[in-house]
């Protein structure tokens, strides 16, 4: 028997590739795009280990050539789901008692695996299968998926090696217990990372998981689970469930082994979970832990102070960098009037220099939105800010879905700070500014803490430290992540963890201990080395 005591070192985050011409990882990316676009995969639903085919199949297409089908899978019924869950609650008794560094040496060598072997692979399948770029794939479906893996071994050593004081004649312990029933995780399509991490950092507790993949993100997310499973990932431990989110929801929250809900994407579907878990309360064994990341409508706030041209460049890139499809992309901006025309014209220069086209095409800034459902809803916002009084469009506004999902990058300029586009999370390439006053800075910061629900992520521009100090008091719970003269993206794992409260979450900070901790179930053990003998107190006495 091993009876090492091990801590993992700190990590230090996985490095961020290039890919600048003549590089090596641009020849294997090109490679790996040219492999994975001629061939059609095709994706079956994994549980117990086994691949399974079903009567109804669907098919994935590019975001950036949507007549190209890079996918074909076999979609769930409520009898896969049910077969899921067995598999799932078959495996926990085994993963559960698995000694946790042996669990997380399998999490080491998934991170190895990706970090190198795949790293191609995984790349290519995020950037065909969910528009992004080379740098945006690579610094979510290979560094910060690695990074998640290393930290999270970290932060459970340090998790387990947390214990209580023992008196003399006592021993007090705590065992970090995992959940008694399965996790049921459901992953974005927006990042690989977080679609893994939403698996696997319960599984690294010693948890089992039932996994609904984001339809739109499945290529990438079929590719990790062989990976899991060459890294030596139990059959059972993570079962892989394709098809209705609606199917595979109302079987699992019915069922009484859930024990936990790991998830990422909207909060009106995140609401109706709570619902759903709250109508089948008496039939749970435990109470299930209810763990999400939502909505946002992210900020930047420039003071008069600021540089302009920090300022423009936090909009650009924060805004338009995935095509704003990230939790945490720039949606809203107030701009101080002093500021606004200097602004102004370097964003539109920005702009201007922006190519949009299609994920191998590497001068392109901006590629597709995901699909044609959020196509048109980011064309509803354009042109209901075309033909409203209150708002105008100052750059971009157009949109083509013929042979892709492509919007040009856009700003709207809002006359009144309550437009529709300064309080609705949209999910595209579009960022609302409003312009206020310099003299109304208080008064302004206080109406960007009023305007959304939501509360993720959020930056303030200013080189006047009390402003900024202003700012950050005032805006304290309009973010989760808050950034000083940064775009408000680009979380670090391990730097920065991530997550936000009111409308956005629970904010239990993925990247962090705090996340982990929420998949354990902490016993706390007392033992007596010389247990009373008698039921009676020195103070009972007749006598003083």
């Amino acid at each position: 028997m091993n009876n090492t005591i091990f801590s993992f070192p700190k990590p230090e985050n996985e490095p961020v590739l290039g890919y600048k011409p003549g590089s090596p990882e641009r020849k294997e990316i090109r490679k790996a795009l040219e492999d994975l676009y001629k061939k059609t995969t095709t994706i079956c639903p994994i549980i117990g280990g086994k691949e399974i085919k079903t009567k109804e199949m669907g098919q994935i297409v590019m975001p950036t050539d949507n007549k190209h089908v890079l996918a074909k899978y076999y979609k769930v019924t409520d009898k896969e789901v049910k077969a899921a869950i067995a598999a799932a609650m078959k495996a926990h008794e085994e993963w559960a008692n698995m000694p946790w560094i042996d669990r997380a040496s399998i999490m080491q060598k998934i991170a190895t695996l990706i970090s190198g072997k795949y790293r191609w692979l995984i790349n290519a399948a995020t950037m065909l299968g969910q528009g992004k770029t080379t740098m945006q794939a690579e610094i979510d479906s290979a560094c910060e998926l690695v990074d998640f893996l290393r930290y999270n071994a970290y932060y459970a050593s340090q998790i387990y090696s947390d214990q209580p004081c023992s008196d003399k004649g006592t021993l007090n312990y705590v065992t970090y217990r995992p959940l008694e029933g399965f996790v049921f995780a459901i992953t974005p399509f927006n990042f690989t990372s977080i679609a893994s991490n939403l698996c696997l950092s319960p599984v690294l507790m010693g948890n089992v998981c039932i996994w609904k993949p984001s339809t739109t993100a499945m290529l990438s997310n079929y590719l990790l689970m062989k990976i899991y499973k060459e890294a030596g990932l139990p059959d059972g431990v993570v079962n892989f469930l394709p098809g209705s989110g609606s199917l595979i929801g109302k079987v699992a929250f019915a069922d009484e082994n859930l024990a936990g809900v790991h998830f990422t994407g909207s909060t009106g579907t995140f609401n109706s979970f709570w619902k759903s878990i709250g109508d089948n309360i008496a039939k749970y064994k435990t109470y299930p832990k209810i763990v999400g990341e939502t909505g946002g409508k992210d900020f930047i706030f420039a003071h008069k102070s600021a540089d302009p041209e920090q300022v423009a460049t936090a909009i650009v890139r924060g805004a338009f960098e995935y095509q704003g499809q990230k939790c945490s992309a720039a949606s809203r901006a107030y701009v101080p009037k002093s500021l606004w025309p200097k602004v102004q014209k370097l964003v539109g220069k920005m702009i201007d220099e922006i190519k949009v086209g299609d994920v191998r095409d590497f001068s392109a800034f901006v590629n597709a939105v995901i699909d044609e459902a959020s196509f048109d809803n980011c064309m509803r916002y354009i042109d209901h800010a075309k033909k409203s009084k209150d708002a105008e469009i100052v750059f971009g506004g157009k949109g083509d879905k013929k042979k892709g999902w492509f919007i040009q990058p856009t700003v709207i300029l809002a006359k009144t700070p309550k437009y529709k586009s300064m309080c609705e999370e949209i999910f595209g390439p579009i960022i609302t500014i409003y312009v206020y006053e310099d003299a109304k800075y208080e008064q302004t910061l206080h109406l960007c803490d009023e305007t959304s629900p939501y509360a993720l992520t959020g930056a303030i521009f200013a080189d006047d430290r009390k402003a900024l100090r202003q700012g950050a008091e005032i805006l304290k719970y309009a973010a989760g992540n808050i950034y000083y003269n940064d775009k408000p993206t680009g979380a670090v794992v391990g730097q920065q963890p991530f997550g936000g409260a009111r409308a956005s979450g629970t904010n239990d900070k993925a990247g962090s201990y705090l996340n982990l901790i929420r998949w354990t179930s902490p016993q706390a053990i007392k033992e007596t080395f010389d247990p009373a003998r008698n039921y009676a107190y020195p103070f009972i006495s007749d006598k003083d």
